[in-house]
């Protein structure tokens, strides 16, 4: 009996999708990394189980957009529109979110190692709950 392998053995294709509309974008199970989505509209995308590591978000609209278990280590998110995206079990390590709106959003449950949460526009009940787990580093 043959096992297939994972999506991470897929070959990496970086895509540069800056300043265009992918409204509606399936990128399910996707090995992006190092890709340019800049100003790029993801407005209800489908990122979920995706590499998008080294990957350029920043001034993106990805409202409600689904980026659930991916990886987006080492992303530039700043100014970025996330309002009711689904960010559960995703990855988000060493990730810059200087501006970027992010209320309405499922990601308690995400890893936040080193990035800047609190530079975002966010709920303060999510607010709360990331300051006891992923504390600003003058805080810990």
């Amino acid at each position: 009996m043959v096992m297939s392998g994972s999506s991470t053995d897929r070959k990496e294709e970086p895509l540069d999708w800056s300043f265009q509309n992918h409204a509606k974008a399936l990128l399910r199970r996707g090995n992006h990394p190092k890709s340019n989505f800049k100003r790029t509209i993801l407005d209800s995308a489908d990122l979920t189980e995706g590499n998008f590591v080294d990957s350029n978000f920043s001034r993106a609209s990805m409202v409600e957009a689904d980026l659930m278990k991916s990886a987006f280590d080492n992303c530039d998110f700043s100014g970025a529109d996330l309002r009711k995206a689904r960010l559960n079990l995703s990855n988000f390590k060493n990730c810059s979110f200087a501006g970027a709106d992010i209320r309405g959003i499922r990601g308690r449950y995400a890893i936040w190692q080193g990035s800047d949460w609190w530079n975002a526009k966010l709920d303060d009940d999510l607010a709360k709950v990331l300051a006891k787990k992923w504390p600003k580093p003058e805080d810990a």
